[in-house]
């Protein structure tokens, strides 16, 4: 156990491969690529609107198909049945992504210049749970829409969570939510991140088995 441990502790203080340092810098342009897409992408289509209302999010605004006009159609459907207005005050979990993201883009870099495997996991972690965070955030904001209802509006509905990732049949509305570009761009930097870790340790294993068997 000790010397598993010793093992273990050894690689994490291994400094990063001189290519991995090269891969890591180039993956952070997948995290600067995603501020010009959208993170998630939900679409409604109802028989008085067959070419369909789209909503796009962002990492750090809300935006609407037909030049954002849908934004505030949207928002005047929602009002009829006692949901809150798609605005800024209500969207006030996007203000602290941008900073993450940054945050991972000013870590990654540093871990490619002087990083060690240990600031390579530790940077994992921390793409691992801003998504696992901010898409749990998604569906509990969604969630709030759809069952904090003003009980005073003009229709009545029953409570229910908007779809956040599929379809789904909400009155006379078909809606579809699906993550978007921005989303695949994060996820294929932490995808790239957790090649390199196993890359580490698996060269790693092998370049100590040939000093052990030399």
């Amino acid at each position: 156990m000790t010397k598993a441990l010793d093992a273990f502790y050894r690689f994490l203080d291994e400094p990063l491969f001189p290519w991995a340092r090269i891969v890591l810098a180039v993956l952070t342009l997948l995290v600067i690529a995603s501020f010009t897409a959208p993170m998630w992408h939900i679409r409604m289509v109802a028989p008085q609107y067959p070419e369909g209302l789209d909503l796009y999010i962002y990492s750090y605004k809300v935006d609407g198909g037909h030049d954002g006009a849908d934004v505030q159609e949207i928002s005047t459907l929602n009002h009829y049945i006692g949901m809150r207005p798609l605005d800024r005050t209500e969207l006030t979990d996007l203000d602290w992504i941008p900073f993450l993201f940054v945050g991972m883009i000013i870590l990654a870099l540093r871990t490619a210049v002087i990083g060690k495997v240990s600031d390579l996991i530790d940077l994992l972690v921390l793409t691992s749970y801003a998504g696992i965070f901010g898409f749990g955030r998604l569906y509990y904001k969604l969630y709030t829409f759809g069952h904090d209802l003003d009980p005073r509006a003009p229709i009545t509905i029953e409570p229910f969570t908007p779809v956040l990732w599929g379809e789904k049949q909400i009155a006379n509305f078909f809606t579809e939510a699906n993550p978007s570009a921005g989303t695949y761009y994060v996820a294929a930097f932490a995808l790239g991140l957790s090649v390199l870790v196993v890359l580490h340790l698996a060269i790693g294993r092998r370049r100590h088995r040939d000093a052990v068997g030399a």
